[in-house]
């Protein structure tokens, strides 16, 4: 058999067209054409070859089943056409015909439901798995006429339908689940059909003939409660309830149950039709339904699903609402003037009249789809959608035809626009600018009708609408603030290459709010809550990334504009913004507003503009600035703050915060710069002298490591007759017998303590020092001609002798005067003469005695034995030449060698080396020629020094032992090599 294929048949169907395109003029936005206008429904007719004339069809899943009036079935997978499947049921046709066919979402399951053709015979439901070919009678239904199925959503069972709902020609409503059976040995498929179980749960006609016409229920997710809708003729009803269904009994009978002591909740309508259609629109495969329809002679009902209703809630469709069939543009369609059937899409309904189908639109109720029928292909009978595949099927007695759905909801914005319903209007128009814009526009232009200025403006500014149309429009009505809403929104829209627009905008806002600041100032209310509003509105703005680089770009415009208001607090906020802290230190001190300046610096850390402005600081508020200094800016250059400090001599609380500032760098932060130094030198020097020597004695007596100008410090002391100061400084520079002069001028202790200074380190030095001591005691004697306390300066010094100070005494004193000094002086040199005689005497008798030890060495030997052994190889000493040490322990002379080299310091290793190159020359001309007795002796000297570094000492007894106690056993460049041995 043929494959199918489509053939477009677009000729005969009309469509309404598109939207009007956007105004260019009212939006400012060009309307492009991306795309070519594709109609929303196209219709193609699947050309297959067909045996006879079609009664039925379904899909579901890319599985299409008709049903042809020669009572045979033919199956097909829409995915591969090629293969379809004869299914022949004439054998269960008895005295019956098919009414129906009933195919579940996945297209696994097929019900076949035939009806009575004859009186006396019973109506029956076949049973048609996908995987089978052979239908199978379902015993239980035998008698119902199945007229709805509401299949089990949840269910992807391949040989069970899981628990379903089916209604009959009579109102009644059976839960069942039909499969085929498992070989219970093998667990296969036995081929053998089963109804698991059947129960009727409820009677919607209470006895009375009642067709149900559709049937459906959906579990909400996450939650145990379900929800049943029902049709029949005239009513719609919807069974609301939980249940904990499992396997031993009904799901879903529970739900019905309580409405056994309740009345249903139903929606009635008036139609004479025989029939009515119930269809949902599913966003997508296996979720809950979005939206409902009901086809009645009425009209056709729709509505949306709402799930989340509350729990006691019984009713589920929210925005009911009716439409009214159509008439048709072409009185030539009239032939019949109620659909036969409908298919619902998310935006769309198409009416499937006997000669025509029809497009409706669900939002606004438009016609917007026409199609005309070929009556060659005979009379239309159905129109079906694939509930997963979402593909459009209609068919006649001979031809099946496939609608295609291209972008419904292209035109859907502008639906939701003429019902004000704008949120929804922009999720469909997302991807066109042109669309968006009218959207904004329109809702723009409905809160300013409603006088929601400032929300007008705010969409306003999203749109393209002339600039100086909306702008003019607030201007016109005073609305200040929606214009300066409308200008910051416009801001945020604009590109950064914009910058002429840009400084307009943020030039015209600023003005905006300059002149509210000074309405406000006028009418006193600058300290009101609508002040500080403003105010931090105006912070909010000047912080805006998109406003900050223009604010610094027009700085001087800026500048201007506000000072022509003569807002001085916006100003000074100004230049903050801009971080013009210059400025704004200036105008605060201009103000005598010291602290706040100094905290503007502080917070901000200036350090260049904090030695600009330190001496007005310092001298305003020495104690805080110098505070902040110390506790805040540590990292200060003290040398940049010198022409500040100088200043700060007006007053003693300055001097004394100077004082304190200087002391903290020399004692803290030791800084050794000489200005820093000098200038606490020369406050010492003027308001506290005691400091100044504390000062100089902290400095100490090397001149290389003061820090300060010692001639400077010298001439500073002299000037403020700081004696002390000046013995001090002029021993630092070498003067000292003006140190001792200056030092006799407070007294005899100081000239002592400074003439004890010099070093006694070299005979000049000494000569100085006695000097010192001889200007000191000339004048002991001569102020006091004191011979007793000339006695007793004497003793102090080493230096001075009695006949030294002879000199200075008057010529009218007698010996006597110094009989007791000249005597203990006598004493002193006669025992003197006494210690050298003894030290004379100790040193001979030590000669003597180092004269008999060498004596006593020369004489003394030591015993080798025959089995006496190397301390070093254990092997026999007498083997080779050997060292033998006073302390007992031998060594032969190349172990020696070998153990005491890595010993021995380098200069030695390297002598050693070439003694043993020279007396290897000695020995190779030996070996070679005669020698003379020269040559022995100076091989001999060569092995003499040889021994002298070899065996200058014991190897285990000597100080070469004691020193390689630190050394470690394995060396450094050898501990990689020993490791891996180890290992």
């Amino acid at each position: 058999m043929a494959s199918m294929y489509y053939q477009s048949s677009q000729p005969i169907q009309r469509s309404k067209s598109g939207l009007p395109r956007p105004d260019m003029n009212k939006t400012g936005v060009i309307y492009m054409k991306l795309e070519e206008d594709v109609p929303i429904f196209s219709k193609y007719k699947v050309k297959y070859p067909l045996n006879d004339k079609i009664s039925h069809l379904v899909v579901s899943s890319d599985i299409l089943v008709l049903a042809l009036v020669n009572n045979s079935l033919l199956r097909i997978d829409l995915r591969h056409p090629e293969a379809p499947e004869d299914i022949d049921i004439n054998k269960h046709l008895n005295q019956t015909k098919i009414s129906a066919l009933f195919l579940d979402p996945l297209g696994n399951h097929l019900l076949i439901s035939l009806s009575p053709d004859l009186v006396g015979a019973q109506a029956e439901l076949l049973y048609l798995p996908k995987k089978s070919t052979r239908a199978k009678q379902l015993s239980k239904f035998k008698g119902h006429v199945i007229t709805a199925v509401a299949w089990n959503f949840g269910n992807d069972l391949e040989n069970s339908t899981g628990r379903i709902l089916l209604g009959t020609s009579k109102g009644l409503i059976i839960e069942s689940e039909i499969g085929m059976e498992n070989d219970r040995i093998f667990g296969t498929s036995s081929g053998q059909y089963f109804e698991q179980y059947w129960k009727q749960v409820f009677d919607i006609g209470k006895g009375s003939d009642t067709p149900i016409t559709g049937i459906e229920f959906h579990h909400v997710p996450r939650t145990d409660r379900y929800f049943i809708i029902v049709t029949t003729l005239t009513q719609l009803y919807q069974f609301i309830g939980e249940s904990v269904g499992s396997d031993d009994r009904q799901l879903l009978q529970p739900i019905f149950s309580k409405y056994l002591s309740k009345p249903e909740m139903y929606l009635a309508m008036i139609s004479s039709l025989t029939y009515s259609k119930l269809q949902f629109y599913y966003p997508s495969p296996r979720s809950l339904p979005k939206n409902i329809a009901w086809l009645t002679g009425s009209g056709l009902f729709i509505g949306k699903i709402d799930a989340s209703a509350p729990g006691g809630s019984d009713n589920f469709i929210v925005q009911q609402d009716m439409i009214q069939f159509p008439k048709t543009s072409d009185p030539s369609l009239e032939t019949s003037t109620m659909p036969l059937s409908f298919i619902l899409t998310e935006f769309h309904a198409l009416l499937l009249y006997s000669d025509h189908v029809k497009g409706l639109c669900t939002l606004n109720k438009e016609l917007i789809f026409e199609d005309l029928h070929n009556e060659t292909y005979g009379q239309l009978i159905n129109i079906t959608k694939d509930p997963v595949r979402n593909t459009v099927w209609a068919y006649s007695e001979k031809a099946v035809f496939k609608y295609k759905v291209a972008k419904e909801d292209r035109n859907v914005w502008q639906v939701y626009v003429e019902n004000g319903m704008f949120d929804l209007a922009k999720q469909y128009c997302q991807d066109n600018p042109a669309h968006m814009d009218q959207v904004l526009i329109k809702q723009a232009e409905k809160y300013f009708e409603e006088k929601q200025y400032q929300e007008s403006a705010i969409h306003y500014a999203k749109s393209h609408c002339s600039f100086e149309e909306i702008s003019l429009k607030f201007l016109q009505i005073g609305q200040v603030e929606a214009l300066k809403t409308f200008l910051i929104k416009k801001l945020e829209t604009l590109r950064d290459v914009d910058k002429t627009q840009i400084t307009m905008i943020v030039v015209w806002v600023t003005e905006l709010f300059l002149k509210q600041f000074s309405e406000l100032t006028i009418q006193e209310k600058t300290g009101s809550i609508e002040y500080e509003r403003l105010q931090k509105e105006f912070e909010a703005f000047l912080t805006k990334e998109e406003v900050a680089g223009s604010v610094r770009d027009n700085q001087d415009t800026l500048y201007k504009l506000i000072a022509s208001h003569g807002n001085k607090e916006n100003m000074i906020q100004f230049a903050m913004f801009n971080k013009d802290y210059e400025k704004v230190v200036c105008h605060l001190i201009h103000k005598n507003n010291y602290h706040e300046a100094l905290d503007i610096l502080k917070r901000e850390n200036k350090k260049e503009l904090f030695y600009q402005f330190a001496p007005t600081l310092m001298q305003a508020i020495p104690k805080l600035t110098f505070q902040v200094i110390i506790n805040h800016w540590g990292g200060l250059e003290p040398s940049k703050l010198i022409p500040a400090l100088i200043k700060c001599d007006q007053n003693d609380m300055q001097v004394l915060e100077v004082i304190n500032y200087l002391e903290y760098c020399v004692y803290s932060l030791r800084t050794q710069e000489q200005a820093i130094h000098n200038y606490l030198l020369t406050l010492y020097a003027r308001r506290n002298s005691p400091k100044l020597m504390s000062y100089l004695t902290t400095q100490g007596q090397d001149a290389r490591l003061v820090c300060y100008d010692i001639h400077y410090a010298l001439k500073l002391c002299r000037e403020h007759n700081l004696t002390e100061a000046c013995v001090q400084l002029s021993t630092l520079v070498g003067m000292w017998e003006a140190a001792v002069d200056l030092a006799l001028q407070v007294g005899p202790d100081l000239a002592k303590r400074t003439a004890s200074l010099p070093p006694p380190s070299s005979g000049s030095d000494t000569d100085l020092r006695k000097r010192l001591w001889l200007k000191i005691a000339e004048h002991v004697v001569k102020e006091k001609d004191d011979i007793k306390e000339a006695m007793e300066f004497i003793q102090q010094c080493d230096l001075i002798k009695i006949e030294d100070i002879l000199p200075f005494f008057s010529n009218f004193v007698t010996i006597d005067h110094f009989k007791d000094a000249i005597c203990t002086s006598l004493q002193e040199y006669n025992q003197h003469i006494q210690d050298l005689k003894e030290e004379m005497e100790e040193a001979t008798k030590s000669a003597e005695i180092i004269r008999q030890d060498i004596q006593s060495f020369r004489n003394r030997h030591t015993v080798v034995k025959a089995h006496d052994l190397c301390c070093v190889c254990d092997c026999r000493l007498l083997a080779r030449a050997f060292y033998v040490f006073p302390c007992g322990h031998r060594f032969h002379s190349d172990c020696l060698l070998h153990q005491v080299h890595p010993l021995l310091p380098t200069g030695k290793r390297n002598r050693l080396h070439d003694l043993q190159k020279q007396l290897g020359s000695f020995s190779l001309r030996e070996d070679n020629e005669s020698v003379g007795s020269s040559s022995y002796t100076a091989r001999e000297q060569i092995k003499g020094d040889i021994d002298n570094i070899v065996a200058s000492e014991c190897l285990f007894c000597g100080e070469m032992m004691i020193r390689s106690i630190d050394q470690p056993f394995i060396e450094d460049e050898d501990f990689d090599r020993v490791f891996k041995e180890w290992l």
